[in-house]
């Protein structure tokens, strides 16, 4: 005698096996199918959305720091970038994301500084 938990339907869902064991007609059927995977297609962008811009406001923030010091003309506004996109697209690392945009405006900033007291000179080889 086999218990529940052998039976390899134990571990359906209950919802999909009311859908699986119910006759129903054809058009039955497909409109199951499309509300499955209309649930389906609304999780999977979100979570993917998601991950991905955590991924741009962490790299937002690891650019924007050593653009405070070095390639702060190309750092700078990778980072601001990132950043923004990170913000937009809804990451759940809100503050990694402004601390990287206010990171890359700063290095900007440290930028048009260093230009303005050395008189347009970043690198003077010749002295």
């Amino acid at each position: 005698m086999s218990t529940v938990t052998d039976h390899p339907a134990a571990s359906i869902p209950a919802t999909v096996r009311r859908i699986v064991s119910r006759p129903a007609s054809r058009g039955q059927a497909t409109d199951r199918q499309a509300d499955i995977r209309r649930t389906t297609d609304r999780q999977e962008p979100n979570r993917q959305g998601t991950v991905e811009a955590d991924g741009l406001a962490i790299a937002s923030f690891l650019l924007g720091l050593p653009g405070l010091l070095l390639f702060n003309i190309v750092l700078g506004p990778i980072a601001i970038t990132l950043a923004t996109l990170a913000l937009v697209r809804g990451t759940s690392r809100r503050g990694r994301a402004l601390l990287g945009l206010t990171l890359g405006i700063a290095s900007l900033a440290i930028l048009a500084v260093t230009l303005v007291t050395s008189h347009g000179v970043l690198i003077d080889i010749g002295s």
